[in-house]
């Protein structure tokens, strides 16, 4: 059985920065679809960035574009999300979620099998 595991959130100021860490247990994640989601207060949970099972394909949300890298090191079974130049309104749940069939990255929540527990990420302003 897959788990995945969020970790790096925390309390940051305004402009700080972030690595959020999904590893995975009981499967290869190297060759998994993974996207980063968040969800904040009284908000519906969105996408923010997602990669492909290479690695070599990305999206990333407008929102995020320019200060939010996603990458993967499949020999560790682990993506990340490094945030950079972080607001308050990055402020969020994240979550990371690994789909387990297909090639590309997916954008669209509905199409990830597995969810991670969540990991909360508040910028101070």
């Amino acid at each position: 059985q897959v788990h995945l595991v969020e970790s790096g959130g925390g309390l940051v100021q305004a402009g700080g920065s972030l690595r959020l860490s999904c590893v995975t247990s009981g499967s290869t994640f190297g060759n998994l679809p993974v996207g980063w989601f968040r969800q904040a207060p009284g908000k519906e949970r969105e996408i923010v960035s997602a990669i492909n099972w290479t690695g070599r394909s990305t999206y990333y949300a407008d929102s995020v574009k320019g200060r939010f890298t996603i990458s993967r090191d499949s020999a560790k079974n682990t993506v990340y999300l490094q945030m950079d130049s972080l607001k308050p309104e990055d402020t969020a749940v994240y979550y990371c979620a690994a789909r387990l069939a297909g090639r590309n990255f997916y954008t669209n929540s509905t199409l990830y099998d597995l969810w991670g527990q969540g990991t909360q990420v508040t910028v101070s302003s």
